[in-house]
C-alpha cells in the first residue's frame, strides 16, 4: 500500500470521522491555518483517482467517502514503523511506550490480560 502524505492522511482522517463529506466539510474540519479550497480539492481528486475514496454526484458537486478502511491503513503504517524503527519486534514497540511512561500501569495490565487470553 502506498504511504500517504501528511495532508492526504489529514483528509482521510476527516473522511473516516465524518464518513461522507463535501470538500467544504473537509476544509471546515481542518485545523488552522487552513489550506486553500483548491488545494483540498486537488488532494481529494488525487485520492479519488488512486481509488482510496469514492463519491456520490449531486449535480456538479460531489460528496466523498472513504474506500480505504482506517484499520487497513493503520495496520500497514504500524507494520512499517515496527519493521523500520523497532527491528521488526512488536515487543520493542511496546517496550518503548512502557519506558517512555506513555502507558499507565492499568493499561499495561489490560494488555497483559489480552495477551494471556490469546495464549
Amino acid at each position: 500500500m502506498k504511504k500517504l502524505t501528511h495532508k492526504e492522511e489529514e483528509v482521510m482522517a476527516i473522511l473516516w470521522r465524518l464518513e461522507h463529506a463535501f470538500v467544504n466539510d473537509i476544509l471546515n474540519a481542518m485545523e488552522e491555518p487552513k489550506p486553500p479550497y483548491n488545494t483540498v480539492s486537488s488532494i481529494v481528486r488525487k485520492l479519488e483517482t488512486e481509488g482510496l475514496i469514492g463519491y456520490e454526484a449531486f449535480g456538479k458537486t460531489h460528496r466523498y467517502y472513504p474506500l480505504l478502511k482506517k484499520e487497513d491503513y493503520r495496520a500497514d503504517v504500524l507494520e512499517h514503523v515496527v519493521d523500520n524503527f523497532f527491528d521488526s519486534s512488536p515487543a520493542e514497540l511496546l517496550s518503548y511506550f512502557v519506558k517512555k511512561e506513555k502507558m499507565d500501569p492499568e493499561e499495561i495490565n489490560r494488555l497483559l490480560e489480552e495477551i494471556r487470553k490469546k495464549s
